[in-house]
């Protein structure tokens, strides 16, 4: 089949690359020509682990091309999808004008039958809008669907090629159709492919997400209650994640939840929910506390240093908002390096894949260190802001002899609470005991 993808941001260049890894030919379209000539030369534009491989592969085989020119993408395409960026606005409801923008020139072009998806997660109702854009110039039937992404930032790759679900909006037989030929490589272990109508399928991905962001807020919520009552989270988490009505997933405390997709699709729905005049309280409870949480370890640092910072050496384990990726969008990492700056402390950061993104957003204003142990060099404290695999077992003799105090502020949860007593660290971390 032939495909086009309209954006090659995070999820247009995982859908493009995925979609050719099966057999169709995709073009991706992109408005940056640096961009698209880098991609053209086999440069991925982001860390993903794993496409790197299918990126290569595809490119070569001659399934994966890119282009500036949307009518030269479109010519052949049967199904085009629209993978472009939905900021929020100031008001906090998400920003269409990408979207409509592409969808009014679309109809000016197209020429034949089309299948015009929405893949970026965007509000309900803007199938209709986009339906209206397009019909606006259009001489030539076509049909909009809603197919919303789950793509998890580090499994993105696994999550295409092997999805729970596939969700589809769809009014037209010939477009359910379509979609469903496309889809059913990724689907031949039974997980289903959920057919609805649009405004359905728009609300589901909002859902969905601002259902997992409750379910850390309010596990954050129990770990901050148990520092005061002098219970362990960790065995609250074991004891309520074996209710299989509760499940295990998503109830790691921590300093709150990051990225493209929680904070801007939390705002957005919450948004959507007071357009219809209708107060969504328990979202607006969820943005309250996950914006107090990012720097909820600020002061457990300012008290051991007795309130302080002036000059203080604070090493960062961490910057991107999760690890396996190198997105530091809404990372709480840079809220906490902001709160040590305004104390006045020196930071010295480390990150296996997201320093050069924050170096562009902060410049000199911290040290970028080699590695973890030199982030560490004369270091007052630590403190880990992301739950990067080789963060978890350290050479703690190596860490204790490059700190100037065994101080660690965990706010992820690494380490086992006995460990640290053994080893001697002054140890904190979320919702539980501290190590003095």
């Amino acid at each position: 089949m032939n495909i086009a993808v309209v954006g090659t941001g995070y999820v247009g260049l995982v859908t493009g690359t995925c979609l050719a890894e099966t057999g169709n030919h995709v073009i991706c379209v992109d408005i940056n020509k640096e961009k698209v000539q880098k991609m053209q030369a086999g440069v991925v534009p982001i860390y993903e682990p794993h496409l790197d491989v299918l990126f290569e592969r595809n490119i070569k085989q001659g399934r994966l091309t890119f282009t500036t020119n949307l009518a030269e993408a479109i010519e052949k395409a049967k199904i085009i999808f629209l993978a472009l960026p939905t900021p929020p606005g100031e008001d906090g409801s998400a920003d269409l004008s990408y979207i409509l923008g592409v969808a009014d020139d679309l109809g000016k072009i197209i020429k034949d039958y089309k299948v015009i998806v929405d893949k970026s997660t965007v509000p309900v109702g803007t199938a209709d809008k986009v339906r209206a854009a397009v019909a606006k110039n259009a001489t030539v039937e076509f049909d909009i669907v809603s197919n919303p992404e789950f793509l998890r930032e580090g499994f993105a790759v696994d999550d295409f090629l092997k999805p729970d679900r596939v969700v589809i909006g769809a009014s037209s037989d010939k477009a359910r159709k379509t979609m469903e030929e496309l889809y059913k490589p990724y689907v031949r272990q039974g997980n289903p492919i959920i057919f609805m109508d649009e405004r359905s399928a728009e609300l589901t991905k909002y859902a969905a997400n601002a259902f997992l962001a409750t379910k850390i807020t309010f596990m954050n919520e129990i770990a901050n209650m148990c520092e005061l009552v002098g219970a362990d989270v960790d065995a609250v988490r074991i004891g309520i994640g074996s209710d299989d009505r509760i499940g295990k997933r998503f109830l790691f405390p921590g300093i709150g939840y990051g990225g493209s997709c929680f904070p801007k699709d939390v705002q957005a729905l919450a948004k959507s929910a007071a357009e219809v005049n209708y107060d969504f309280k328990i979202l607006e409870s969820v943005m309250e506390i996950n914006e107090k949480q990012k720097t909820i370890i600020i002061p457990k640092i300012k008290n051991y240093f007795k309130d302080d910072l002036k000059g203080k050496k604070i090493a960062v384990w961490g910057l991107a908002f999760k690890p396996d990726t190198d997105d530091i969008r809404e990372a709480p990492a840079l809220y906490i390096i902001d709160e040590l700056l305004k104390a006045g402390a020196n930071v010295s950061a480390y990150d296996p894949e997201a320093m050069n993104n924050v170096r562009k957003l902060v410049g000199d204003t911290i040290n970028f260190a080699l590695d973890e142990y030199d982030a560490l060099r004369d270091a007052d404290a630590l403190v880990i802001a992301t739950e990067w695999s080789l963060f978890r077992t350290p050479d703690f003799e190596k860490v204790s002899s490059l700190l100037k105090n065994k101080a660690i502020f965990d706010g992820r949860n690494l380490y086992g609470i006995d460990q640290m007593k053994e080893l001697g660290f002054f140890y904190t971390s979320i919702g539980r005991e501290t190590v003095k």
